[in-house]
């Protein structure tokens, strides 16, 4: 399933929307946010809006792979990060809301797969150059996740409720882009300078940190927010079809039969 351009990423895509359209798969809602992603990727390469435009091909396929080979693992039981099964393991549980499909989503692509994917494409001294580049691509996921959760709070206002909740376990409101952008970026200045038998050491372990806060976005707990959380769940649109309409709004997202690349 690995694509060698950003063409090729978008064309993957849109067979895993298409593909969750068609069979109610809630894998499709994370494949939707993340098209918007790549297109504007590609629109800021094309545009020039990045110092090394081919560098940043080079990441943001390198980033993408991450995600669409565990998604290809996924079906034919290879082996994936856990951050990543925890992912696709809740996309089989009916309660957990949109949001949280989203956000386990993002958990493992940004807080685990960016950080990896820029120390691999730019290695050791390297990655300092990738700086600020970096940083313009965290703009892009941050405009296209603050946008969306918007969109969603707009769609179904139950989830103002989820939001207005104070307590302990916060992990589902509190997931901030400036955060996992940090993560991000600790996770490829420790990658960076590191030989490949040590980073996958050093990858597997920050999995397992990466892993649990995402069991917390996906279960958290008894509390206040769970229940707000039923009750958020109860108020969504029960077809997976329409949900990704919501997501893809303005995006164009695809469906069976609109000339996709085999």
């Amino acid at each position: 399933m690995s694509a060698t351009t950003i063409s090729e990423v978008v064309a993957t895509l849109d067979r895993i929307i298409v593909d969750g359209r068609a069979t109610d798969s809630r894998n499709a809602y994370f494949a939707a946010l993340y098209r918007g992603v790549t297109v504007e990727v590609e629109r800021w390469i094309d545009e020039g809006r990045f110092d090394d435009g081919p560098r940043m091909a080079r990441l943001d396929v390198a980033f993408a792979n991450r995600y669409l080979d565990a998604f290809a693992a996924r079906g034919d039981g290879r082996p994936m990060t856990d951050a990543w099964r925890v992912s696709f393991d809740a996309a089989g549980s009916w309660w957990p809301v949109v949001l949280q499909h989203l956000l386990l989503g993002m958990n493992a692509h940004i807080n685990l797969d960016l950080g990896i994917a820029a120390a691999r494409t730019s290695p050791g001294p390297d990655l300092d150059g990738l700086h600020d580049d970096f940083m313009r691509i965290n703009e892009i996921l941050a405009a296209l996740v603050d946008g969306t959760r918007a969109q969603l709070t707009t769609i179904w206002p139950r989830l103002r409720w989820v939001e207005r909740l104070e307590g302990r376990d916060r992990a589902i409101i509190n997931f901030s882009m400036t955060k996992a952008r940090d993560c991000a970026w600790d996770v490829a200045r420790r990658l960076a300078p590191l030989e490949p038998a040590a980073q996958e050491a050093e990858i597997a372990r920050l999995d397992g940190e990466i892993a649990a806060l995402g069991r917390r976005v996906w279960k958290p707990g008894f509390g206040p927010l769970r229940w707000a959380l039923v009750w958020v769940r109860l108020g969504e649109p029960r077809s997976v079809d329409r949900i990704i309409d919501a997501l893809g709004e303005k995006r164009q997202l695809p469906r069976a039969g609109a000339g996709l690349i085999p």
